[in-house]
Formats: structure tokens, C-alpha cells, sequence
């Protein structure tokens, strides 16, 4: 009986701390809601110090008004799905290659595109942005897809998955006279959907919240995606950025990511959980 109270008690600690500290880390996102209900010309020191004397949409509004949002949330959609589109493909081959496929200086090679994961993505913003001028793609939707259709992680992570599919289901589909291109369609590919679903998760969240070579591959509204436009809302004052409209113009920003998170929650955390990643 003592055994099971300490136990009790251990596992109520357990989930009080982590809702302590889930309270924590929303910290900053119930701040952001707060404050951009708060009315825009009113004092911090007057009212309640995070929504004022009352709530109102007023921000939102404003907001919206600042920049072409509904431009914004096009070209974010095709930056990070003509991204994700090239890179499944670009994952799949290599992925596929090093983890079946023998031929000289594959060890080697792995370990050079792995050694990419240790290299900052701003180091390469230089030699990128001259190869999009040389190639004449500097300002379009092509400059800003092109440097992320590698990824290392991803050849990792499909390397890793389709090494654990059993080589003798392959085999056993060539018996059957399946080609190259139909053991992928039809054996490797449709076992590796939870790899697949991860790798989407981390790629489409990661690419739309970019920020830094956007920005610097970008000169035209009509091709800038949502993190770009919502700098606009740092000059909308004289004397700086008006706060509660930062906070509104932030959640028209994530608001995608998390009803995404919020409808597939369940299939995101089983992709991962079958991945083995956390």
C-alpha cells in the first residue's frame, strides 16, 4: 500500500509539473492573444495591463490593413509546398540509394551530405544569393524554393526507414516481375508513410516560418510570403511599432500551423511515435 502511494503521488507530481510547465512554455502565445485585443490607443497603464478597459478587434483590423495578406498566404503556401513537393522526391532517391544500393565511396558521400547538418543555414546565404542572381531567379518563387530542395535530415530519415523495410518483401515483388519504379510505388513508398508525414511536419513548419532569406531574396510584395509581410507592421507608427497590431499581424502568421495541429494532432503524434522521433 505504501508502494502504491508513493507511486500516486510521483505520477500527480509528474502531471502537475508538466502542466506547469506546458502553462510556461504557452506563455508567450496567450500574451500575444491578450495584447492584440487590448484597444491600440489606450495606455498600458490604464485598464487591465493585457486587454485594457475592454476587448476589441480593432487590431485585427488594422492589421489587415497594412499589409496584402491574402498575396502573403499564397506565396507562403507555394514556398513550402513546391519545397516540400521537390524534397520528397530528392529524399526518396537518395534515401532509397543509401540504404539499398552499394557502389564506391557511399559511406563517404553519407557522411559529407550528414556533415551538412552542423553548417548553419545562414553561412550559406551569400553563395545562394548569387547563384538565384546568376541564374536570373533573384525575386521570384523559384529563388525562394530552390536552396532548401536538399535536405541532409531528410536522406537521413528515409535512409533510416526504408533500411528497416525487409528486403525480402522487394524481393519477393521482383519474383512477381515488379520493376524498380513499382517496388517503390507499391512496397517502399506506402510503408514509409509515417517517415513521410514527420518529414512534412518539420519541413512545412520550419520553411513557413523563414525568415532571414526571404527577406533578402525578396524585393516585390507579390512574391514576399507571410513572415516578410509582417515586418511591415514595425512601420506602421512614427514613434515604433504598435504592439497589440504586432500581436494580431503574429497570429495571422502561426494561426495556419496550429489549426493544422489542432485537426491532425493525432496523426502527427502517431508519424512520429513510428519514426521513433521525439
Amino acid at each position: 500500500m505504501l508502494t502504491y502511494r508513493k507511486s500516486t503521488f510521483a505520477s500527480h507530481l509528474t502531471t502537475a509539473l508538466t502542466i506547469v510547465l506546458a502553462l510556461i512554455w504557452l506563455m508567450p502565445l496567450i500574451f500575444s492573444i491578450l495584447m492584440s485585443f487590448r484597444p491600440p490607443a489606450e495606455p498600458v497603464n490604464q485598464g487591465n495591463i493585457f486587454i485594457g478597459s475592454e476587448i476589441t478587434l480593432e487590431n485585427y483590423a488594422d492589421a489587415w490593413a497594412v499589409a496584402p495578406w491574402a498575396g502573403h498566404y499564397l506565396n507562403s503556401i507555394i514556398f513550402v509546398l513546391g519545397t516540400l513537393a521537390v524534397q520528397v522526391f530528392t529524399i526518396t532517391m537518395a534515401g532509397y540509394a543509401f540504404a539499398r544500393m552499394k557502389f564506391f565511396g557511399r559511406d563517404m558521400l553519407l557522411i559529407l551530405m550528414l556533415l551538412q547538418l552542423m553548417i548553419p543555414t545562414g553561412v550559406l546565404v551569400v553563395q545562394n544569393f548569387a547563384t538565384m542572381r546568376n541564374l536570373n531567379l533573384f525575386d521570384t518563387h523559384w529563388a525562394l524554393m530552390m536552396p532548401y530542395w536538399g535536405s541532409a535530415f531528410g536522406v537521413l530519415l528515409m535512409r533510416q526507414t526504408f533500411r528497416g523495410i525487409p528486403l525480402e518483401l522487394e524481393e519477393a515483388a521482383r519474383i512477381d516481375g515488379a520493376n524498380w519504379l513499382q517496388i517503390m510505388r507499391y512496397v517502399v513508398v506506402p510503408l514509409s508513410i509515417p517517415a513521410y508525414v514527420s518529414f512534412a511536419i518539420i519541413s512545412i513548419s520550419s520553411h513557413w516560418n523563414e525568415y532571414l532569406w526571404p527577406a533578402i531574396v525578396t524585393r516585390a510584395e507579390e512574391v514576399r510570403p507571410l513572415t516578410v509581410g509582417l515586418n511591415r507592421l514595425y512601420q506602421t507608427s512614427e514613434v515604433g511599432a504598435l504592439y497589440g497590431q504586432l500581436m494580431a499581424g503574429t497570429l495571422f502568421v502561426i494561426a495556419p500551423l496550429m489549426i493544422l495541429f489542432i485537426l491532425f494532432q493525432r496523426r502527427f503524434i502517431e508519424s512520429f511515435i513510428n519514426t521513433g522521433l521525439k
